[in-house]
């Protein structure tokens, strides 16, 4: 069930800037975000963890990869607000008397892109973030020593307890669908073994880096959500980027233009270009997997409407070998 504003009363005391706020609910995904308008400050992004997916010490490595990047490179991310006591995490109790974990960020100007927008020169600013998020976490000497994250590696997506939820209990998977997505599953595990998670190719990512993660404002594009954070195969960014438009016709222009940006920064190694469609196929399944789980959400709602069937007819072309027309 959904939070509402009047339920998150507790948490405003938690920050000072928050003083006299008024709280709206603006996305129910994953997590609840509310915006918060104060007289005196501003307006504020309240971020209310969803129960039983990250725990405490998740959250605050998140954080702290968050203020690293910040810190160290050139890609616009949100900064975590301290509160009152210090803490980038803070924990309030709801009217329902469950403990919350919330996070406070300021508001950032800018709004999610449409699919009738710039879409190749944004894959190609999302390719070089992408490129300098990789390159930072390999370089990152200052890493918590209780740094914890989700490893998205291929049994975490595809097995039945996988992170997300298991993709055979989504809504349209008959069983003539599960025989055929089965089939793609065992191909993926068994194609993603032999890749291997060296350094060269697997490391902390953002992981969730797609069109409903950016903000546009003008020439700034802000990147946000790092909520599914993990270590996974670095060319996963890339599916990610596409969540739920693996199937459009433009889609070889769009992964050109996000490896065109990612090259201007760095470079991928040919193993890496080799697994893209592996990892559009991983993603899809993730998703697949997400619908149903997350089915009480607007975003799944909304995309459920003939997902398991173009979901099949991208299996089917990664079968065939090819996921778009060369």
């Amino acid at each position: 069930m959904a939070l509402r504003p009047q339920d998150i009363a507790s948490a405003l005391s938690l920050w000072p800037d928050l003083a006299n706020g008024t709280g709206e609910l603006v996305n129910y995904s994953e997590n609840h975000t509310f915006r918060i308008d104060t007289p005196a400050k501003g307006s504020f992004s309240l971020r209310v963890h969803r129960q039983g997916y990250q725990s405490e010490a998740a959250i605050r490595s998140e954080l702290a990869w968050l203020e690293a990047i910040g810190r160290d490179t050139t890609v616009p991310v949100p900064q975590p607000i301290a509160g009152r006591d210090g803490r980038l995490l803070q924990v309030f109790t709801a009217p329902d008397g469950t403990q919350r974990l919330a996070v406070l960020f300021h508001q950032i100007a800018g709004s999610e892109p449409d699919t009738d927008s710039d879409l190749p020169g944004l894959f190609a600013t999302l390719g070089a973030y992408a490129a300098q998020l990789h390159r930072h976490a390999m370089a990152w000497q200052q890493r918590p020593d209780d740094f914890d994250r989700p490893v998205w590696h291929a049994a975490a997506i595809l097995a039945p307890d996988g992170l997300w939820g298991d993709w055979r209990l989504s809504p349209d998977v008959d069983a003539e669908a599960r025989q055929l997505l089965e089939t793609v599953s065992h191909l993926l595990t068994e194609r993603l073994d032999a890749y291997g998670t060296g350094a060269d190719r697997f490391g902390l990512i953002h992981a969730d880096m797609r069109l409903g993660n950016l903000l546009v404002d003008a020439d700034r594009v802000t990147l946000i959500d790092f909520d599914d954070c993990g270590f996974c195969w670095f060319a996963y960014d890339f599916a990610a980027a596409i969540s739920f438009h693996e199937m459009r016709a433009d889609m070889p222009a769009l992964r050109d233009a996000w490896l065109d940006g990612y090259g201007g920064v760095g470079a991928l190694a040919p193993p890496a270009l080799a697994s893209i469609d592996s990892m559009v196929m991983l993603r899809r399944m993730a998703l697949l997997a997400w619908i149903g789980s997350h089915g009480e959400t607007q975003l799944a709602q909304t995309h459920r409407p003939g997902f398991a069937a173009g979901t099949l007819n991208l299996a089917r072309r990664y079968l065939r070998g090819a996921l778009w027309p060369t």
